[in-house]
């Protein structure tokens, strides 16, 4: 019956990491560009600016992340303050949902996590603004282990597969992963 839990742990805890981890391996796909109307010179380069601006801050609260959620799965602490500093509802609840329940059955995350994540798209113009961001999340060094004596829980091992996730930039001006997928179907 534990096991099945932890499974089941195991599970979401991937899901939501790979949900996080957004690059393609072995060359994905480009930054999608949309078309822009002709404005004033100005116009356009200031558009640039913040296009780069936007994908530079959705990156960083993307690694961010990764990071914070790391740390706290292997502490086993799910309200570590880092998490709402990089991520938002909905996944930030998933997530401390995932790591309270690997505590509560006597397991943790450790290893690494390897990512190398990419821009899809950039929508400055919706409201809230919305950059997509794409990853081949390697959790092959990543394990769900118990506590207590650092046995691998089994059925946790992690591989290689396609992730997504969406930054919003929220009315404070900060970049927060809101949401994402893993595509553990979609190996890379």
């Amino acid at each position: 019956m534990v096991e099945r839990q932890l499974r089941r742990a195991t599970t979401c805890l991937l899901a939501i990491v790979a949900t996080v981890a957004l690059t393609a391996c072995g060359g994905g796909p480009e930054a999608v560009e949309r078309p822009t109307s002709e404005r004033p010179d100005g116009v356009r380069a200031d558009s640039d600016v913040e296009r780069g601006a936007a994908e530079k801050a959705a990156l960083g609260a993307y690694s961010g992340y990764l990071t914070a959620s790391r740390t706290a799965s292997r502490r086993g602490d799910p309200h570590a303050p880092e998490l709402s500093r990089y991520l938002a509802d909905p996944l930030l609840t998933r997530v401390q949902l995932s790591i309270r329940d690997a505590k509560e059955h006597g397991a943790m995350r450790t290893g690494t996590l390897r990512s190398d994540p990419t821009v899809i798209a950039v929508d400055l113009d919706s409201d809230p603004a919305t950059v997509e961001i794409q990853d081949c999340l390697d959790a092959t060094g990543y394990r769900l282990v118990y506590t207590k004596d650092q046995r691998t829980v089994p059925g946790s091992g992690g591989g290689k597969h396609l992730a997504t996730a969406t930054a919003t930039r929220y009315p404070d001006g900060r970049w927060l992963i809101s949401s994402g997928v893993a595509h553990q179907d979609q190996p890379c």
